[in-house]
């Protein structure tokens, strides 16, 4: 698919919808979204066809106005609201209900970005980790949150409304609304 979305989109990171090829594109890339029986697109939400989108048990809801760039994944339990972009290879993860992956509107998520809704239990020693089976826990990005590239955010985590969060930062912790944070771990430098 790589080289027929490329083709498709003339090489850029989103089709437009300007040109037949773009209109077609972006018809692939809905087909394949839509393809799972609990995923919900908004008629203007635009899926690159090289997108990888899948509810596997759970359910996928994308808003109006709302692009997700090719190469992006998105699975499990995420809700994104309008007018927000996936950028290029971004992870986003939801498990079941209590690790749901709620991303407001007007959000920006740069490329290479990782959002994951649950941790790998590691508990008991004597039991190997992929036995022990994942602890979920919700991540909510409210509105108006601008988040850098190759930025990883954590279960458990709300970024609140109007954020800054900086290039290849590492969020292990709630960001209060309109706060500017970066680092590894990600700390509040200022506030807008």
């Amino acid at each position: 698919m790589s080289i027929l979305g490329n083709f498709l989109s003339g090489g850029s990171s989103y089709s437009s919808g300007e040109t037949r090829l773009d209109r077609f594109a972006l018809w692939i890339g809905r087909r394949l979204a839509l393809r799972h029986a609990h995923v919900e697109l908004a008629p203007s939400a635009r899926i690159s066809p090289e997108a990888r989108i899948n509810p596997r048990s759970d359910r996928i809801v994308i808003g109006e106005n709302s692009i997700v760039a090719p190469g992006a994944m998105i699975q499990g339990n995420v809700r994104i609201g309008s007018d927000s972009s996936v950028q290029a290879y971004t992870i986003v993860v939801g498990y079941r209900e209590e690790g749901l992956v709620r991303i407001g509107s007007g959000v920006r998520i740069a490329a290479h970005t990782m959002i994951v809704a649950a941790n790998h239990v590691f508990d008991d020693p004597d039991v190997p980790i992929h036995k022990q089976g994942v602890r979920p826990a919700p991540i909510t990005i409210e509105d108006d949150v601008w988040i850098g590239g190759q930025v990883f955010i954590t279960a458990g985590v709300t970024i609140g409304h109007g954020s800054v969060i900086g290039a290849g930062s590492v969020v292990t912790r709630s960001i209060p609304p309109r706060s500017i944070a970066v680092g590894c771990p990600a700390r509040v430098i200022r506030t807008r």
